[in-house]
């Protein structure tokens, strides 16, 4: 036994859960230390554990969100078996079929929840984890505000960012958030998953689409599509885009504002890992058109390092 499953083992033992003979590693996840563990009745669980916790309540709000997900209807979560500061325990899933009826059923569920959970303000009723970092949901009445603040300049804080980026490209993102409401259309919040690459995606064993590792807030439907757009979907997935942007009625504009969306995620990559997988030169590179300063003042200035909220570890 590894010393990653040999720490599962210990934190289930110590939870109570004394009936777990073996854990076998799982793959797939960036932020915890994740496994397959066998009960003696034979029933198998999923667990994950961080060797230290980014705080208290990282799994309790990790937990939270599957079952607000699932909640809905739109979606199915795995369930939640066990959640503590030490570990998190579910039901297990299975891999993804990647076929086009799984996709397209996939875009029938998440264009449900983008449709059907609208909210008048943008946020949650608590910050929750993107990986090893706090996400920050501070209420907004402004989508625009929301999205510069609490999911771009935030990340400007961060030493890895702080290293990877110059002050160009720190106020070009200045920049960028200050004519966000020219780049993209005023739209409602909604409940999104909020970190929807294409590895959260599996499914039941009945084969029903679902979802995991959510960091949930009420901001736009585009946070979840601009996530899978840019994690290397398969070919099949055709299918998910072109279902939701008909059930959902996306404009034909839709493509050209994921890299803008994306930003978010490429600067909570930069933040966790190093290297960062080419996230630094995708940011510069959607960050280009917005080197030059324009007359008047930025609405949004950077944060400082003092300022910004941190944690430590991966996505």
């Amino acid at each position: 036994m590894t010393d990653a499953t040999s720490l599962l083992l210990e934190r289930l033992h110590t939870a109570g859960l004394t009936d777990v003979v073996t854990v076998e590693p799982a793959t797939g996840g960036l932020a915890a230390t994740a496994g397959l563990a066998r009960r003696g009745d034979g029933s198998t669980v999923f667990v994950k554990a961080f060797d230290e916790p980014p705080s208290d309540d990282a799994f309790a709000a990790e937990a939270e969100g599957l079952t607000v997900l699932r909640e809905t209807g739109a979606v199915a979560t795995p369930e939640t078996i066990l959640a503590d500061r030490d570990l998190l325990v579910l039901s297990v899933l299975r891999p993804r079929p990647d076929t086009e009826a799984f996709w397209e059923r996939l875009a029938h569920a998440l264009a449900h929840l983008h449709t059907t959970t609208r909210h008048p303000r943008f946020g949650w009723h608590r910050d929750n984890w993107l990986g090893r970092r706090r996400q920050v949901n501070t209420w907004d009445d402004d989508g625009f505000a929301f999205f510069a603040q609490h999911r771009l300049l935030r990340w400007l804080g961060e030493r890895r960012v702080e290293e990877a980026l110059d002050a160009a490209d720190r106020a070009a993102l200045e920049r960028l958030c200050d004519r966000l409401p020219e780049l993209l259309p005023v739209s409602p919040a909604c409940l999104t998953h909020g970190d929807l690459w294409t590895q959260n995606v599996m499914a039941t064993p009945g084969g029903r689409p679902a979802l995991i590792d959510p960091a949930v807030s009420y901001t736009w439907a585009e946070v979840d599509l601009a996530h899978l757009w840019t994690t290397a979907p398969p070919p099949e997935a055709h299918v998910f885009f072109e279902r939701y942007a008909e059930l959902t009625g996306l404009d034909r504009d839709w493509r050209a504002r994921m890299p803008i969306l994306q930003l978010r995620q490429h600067l909570a990559v930069i933040a966790q890992f190093d290297p960062d997988w080419g996230a630094a030169d995708l940011v510069r590179a959607t960050l280009a058109p917005f080197r030059q300063r324009p007359p008047g003042r930025t609405r949004f200035e950077c944060p400082t390092a003092q300022g910004a909220p941190t944690g430590s570890g991966q996505v």
